[in-house]
């Protein structure tokens, strides 16, 4: 069975400079103020290889997570009631589906592609990631993107 992912908030200061600079080339490639990766990676001083090896893993936390969409990606046992304790768990901490789509099952295995609105004032993007990974059944957990 696959080791479940933590995820941890760390300030600034403690995150290594490779990390940050990962950060700031995925924000130029947003606003397009770099064309490329490779643009990106030589406008902060890194490596495309860098870049490659981290851009899936860090993205910067805003506390103004409430009242954005999250969309993730997560792989889960074929068993009746999974993808209902997923869905409750989703509502329990006030986030709206956008879109669902959920693969037919390989050898038992579902993979599920959520967009959710997290609702501004109550809601806890975090929160709710942490107790779905938690779930029994629910092999792997990965946030593709926010807006």
């Amino acid at each position: 069975m696959e080791k479940k992912k933590n995820y941890y908030v760390v300030k600034e200061k403690a995150i290594p400079e490779v990390l940050l600079k990962v950060v700031e080339a995925k924000k130029l490639l947003d606003t397009g103020k770099a064309d490329t990766v490779q643009d990106a990676a030589e406008q902060v001083g890194i490596s495309r290889s860098s870049f490659y090896k981290y851009k899936d893993d860090i993205f910067p936390f805003h506390e103004e997570t409430k009242g954005k969409t999250i969309t993730f990606i997560i792989q889960m046992e074929d068993e009746p009631g999974i993808l209902s304790a997923v869905l409750q768990t989703i509502a329990h901490f006030r986030g709206n589906i956008l879109t669902i789509h959920q693969s037919i099952p390989i050898n038992g295995i579902a993979t599920l592609t959520l967009s959710v609105d997290i609702l501004p004032g109550d809601g806890d993007a975090a929160a709710m990631v942490e107790v779905i990974e938690q779930k029994e059944g629910i092999h792997y957990l990965k946030i593709l993107g926010r807006e």
